[in-house]
């Protein structure tokens, strides 16, 4: 507990800093939950964009970052085909930022050091909210259609048959911001016979990863993870389907969503969104990655994520730097 507070306090005193030196909303009117560093006068629920040119920014390298991960040098190269067709439809150069942690990352983009990113589902009303991010895409199929799953494994032996039997286990969750591999396990399970960390203890692995491969050494007698990174685990062959035996899944969830800083010049946002709605994934070994996606869909914060913020309210989420720091 005294690490977490450690962390906690340490990201409090960087995003402090930061709202010190930023005073471009202190007239703000309307703000919702932004920090004070933000605007929302047309209430989207995301930063409005700088009205004084002087606040805008054309920076001549684009930085661009993809949710924490296993193994971020891997998906640097995975990532390297959309990055060269990035810069040749903005004329900038652009440079993959590999991240640690969702904190670094929603850090990253609050001091402007990032300039395009994508964050996991739980992660990105923290990035709204403390960093002026503004969601503008996902991931999807042909058909329109994106999404992934909370998925709970278990054993495949294991006598665990039903989330009402997660009753006295040992249960990995991933982080606390995560809404897959804890915000919404917490606000499901009740109504499925169990409430973490009263019916069954919770251990934090850190990641989706990490709760997969700890079920199938029996670190953890079951875990709640998103859908779309076991499968590519899967894919991968990081695990062997056959030691593993999913007992329950819940209706689809956004996926990461694909945002760029709040205030990048107009004009750059419309070559960036241009770059992410004009991809092709076949042939890639991004659309080799992600099996099932052939282009980027637009989205906005206020819709698609409107049950993800039902969930964390469900929960007394507050978009704190503290509540980030927890992860």
């Amino acid at each position: 507990m005294k690490a977490m507070m450690t962390r906690a306090a340490m990201a409090a005193g960087i995003f402090a800093m930061g709202s010190v030196s930023a005073m471009a909303a202190e007239d703000c009117a309307q703000r919702g939950d932004l920090d004070t560093l933000y605007c929302d006068a047309n209430g989207d629920l995301v930063a409005d964009t700088p009205t004084d040119p002087a606040e805008l920014n054309d920076p001549n390298t684009l930085v661009f970052a993809y949710t924490p991960v296993e193994d971020p040098a891997v998906y640097a190269d995975i990532w390297e085909p959309f990055i060269e067709h990035l810069a040749a439809t903005t004329g900038k150069d652009v440079q993959f930022f590999a991240v640690q942690s969702n904190s670094a990352e929603v850090e990253a983009m609050r001091s402007g050091r990032l300039h395009i990113a994508g964050f996991s589902t739980g992660p990105t009303p923290f990035a709204v909210n403390l960093a002026g991010a503004v969601p503008f895409a996902i991931m999807g199929a042909e058909d329109g259609q994106f999404g992934y799953r909370l998925q709970v494994f278990t054993q495949a032996d294991s006598e665990i048959k039903t989330v009402a039997d997660l009753a006295g286990k040992r249960v990995a969750h991933t982080s606390p911001t995560s809404n897959s591999g804890n915000q919404a396990p917490r606000a499901l399970f009740p109504a499925l016979g169990v409430t973490p960390d009263e019916d069954y203890e919770v251990v934090y692995s850190g990641s989706h990863d990490q709760s997969m491969l700890g079920v199938v050494a029996g670190d953890y007698d079951a875990a709640p993870v998103a859908s779309e990174v076991v499968d590519r685990m899967a894919e991968r062959g990081l695990y062997d389907t056959a030691d593993v035996r999913k007992i329950w899944e819940s209706d689809p969830f956004p996926t990461t969503s694909f945002n760029v800083a709040h205030d990048l010049d107009p004009a750059l946002v419309e070559k960036i969104k241009e770059a992410f709605f004009t991809f092709d994934f076949e042939g890639t070994v991004l659309g080799d990655e992600f099996d099932g996606v052939s282009k980027f869909i637009p989205i906005t914060y206020q819709d698609q994520w409107a049950v993800i913020r039902q969930i964390q309210a469900s929960n007394g989420v507050e978009y704190t730097p503290q509540g980030l720091a927890a992860e």
